[in-house]
């Protein structure tokens, strides 16, 4: 089935670029030059996936992303020219599978989308039927929903993905690379610092304390690993 792809940036010469790699590719596109028009598409068009920019005119990047995870688990890759790294950390916090900094190769950017979908159909298919439930966690990955003790928690994408391989792996040490490795998809060239602030995360919304079972710990100089207590 053809997959289609929703390119949302106000640079028409972007998007052009975009669109040639992506029909060379043999991917069907749609074109969004601002926030509203991308909102507008996504709802409409029900894409395969996002190409995002973040500096784009009535609704920025961040805050389209942040509408469409509150309903979708679309793939969504960030193409922008904010190359700190507090931008990037909060690009993949809100939700986004990945992120591209400007200029950037357009070779570059269908691989990072190739590699996207590919990961998003094998867990469709690795992932059917998936739960666990271990020491007061449940895990449902085929509603992507977590709950502590029956309460339900809400957590993003990527922080359930981390929370599952965690859960899966009782005691096993992973390092912020392999983390990196294993729920990006492929080698992420950004600051592994990004594993540290998914993991803050998930230990605030999980209220990790002594009446739960499980605790996610620091193994320092290494990495981290989930643990039953």
């Amino acid at each position: 089935m053809e997959k289609t792809i929703l390119i949302a940036d106000d640079n028409k010469e972007i998007v052009d670029l975009l669109k040639i790699y992506a029909q060379k590719e043999g991917y069907q596109y749609i074109c969004a030059y601002d926030g509203e028009q991308a909102l507008k598409f996504f709802k409409e068009r029900n894409p395969s996936l996002i190409l995002l920019d973040v500096m784009m005119p009535k609704i920025n990047g961040f805050d389209v992303c942040k509408q469409i995870r509150q309903t979708s688990n679309v793939p969504i890759i960030i193409i922008s020219a904010k190359a700190e790294e507090q931008e990037r950390i909060l690009g993949l916090d809100i939700g986004a599978d990945d992120y591209v900094i400007k200029p950037f190769s357009p070779r570059e950017v269908l691989m990072r989308v190739k590699t996207v979908l590919r990961r998003v159909a094998d867990e469709s298919v690795d992932e059917k039927g998936k739960k666990i439930e271990v020491a007061g966690l449940v895990i449902d990955m085929n509603s992507y929903e977590a709950s502590v003790n029956g309460k339900p928690v809400i957590l993003t994408k990527k922080e359930i993905e981390i929370l599952w391989l965690f859960a899966t792996n009782p005691g096993r040490v992973f390092t912020r690379d392999h983390l990196l490795e294993n729920i990006w998809g492929y080698e992420y060239f950004g600051d592994t610092r990004t594993v540290d602030t998914h993991i803050k995360r998930i230990r605030t919304k999980l209220d990790i304390d002594d009446s739960v079972g499980f605790d996610i710990k620091t193994v320092w100089g290494v990495g981290y690993k989930f643990e039953v207590k």
